[in-house]
């Protein structure tokens, strides 16, 4: 069964090659165009095996969703891959398991996905 990825940015363009990408990998990708979405999905019995998390986005940016999530005992545990274009200081405040500049290699992180999920390379 495919493992589902939440990819949580609000940039439609990034959404379209994550998701095309993940699925190409074999995962089942959930866009969220923000993280007040994010919340929304996984409290409403949403699942993700990893999140892949924008920092800036209207709404409810990547740090709060983060902080939401870390203080949620049933979503805390899942690990998060940060993809950021600006703040890359402040990235460590987040506790990701791995982060990425914008513009990002998308097979840096379909490989930070895989080994997460304890999926071999092809």
């Amino acid at each position: 069964m495919a493992q589902t990825i939440l990819f949580v940015d609000d940039d439609p363009g990034l959404q379209r090659v994550m998701t095309k990408f993940l699925v190409l990998e074999g995962f089942t990708p959930v866009v969220a165009a923000n993280g007040q979405e994010a919340l929304d999905y996984l409290r409403g019995g949403g699942d993700a095996k990893v999140i892949v998390l924008d920092l800036r986005m209207p709404v409810m940016d990547g740090w709060a969703f983060r902080k939401e999530q870390r203080s949620d005992p049933g979503l805390a545990g899942i690990p998060v891959i940060v993809l950021s274009g600006a703040d890359a200081e402040r990235v460590p405040e987040i506790e990701a398991a791995a982060a990425f500049r914008k513009p990002v290699s998308f097979s840096d992180v379909i490989a930070v996905v895989r080994r997460l999920c304890g999926v071999s390379p092809h």
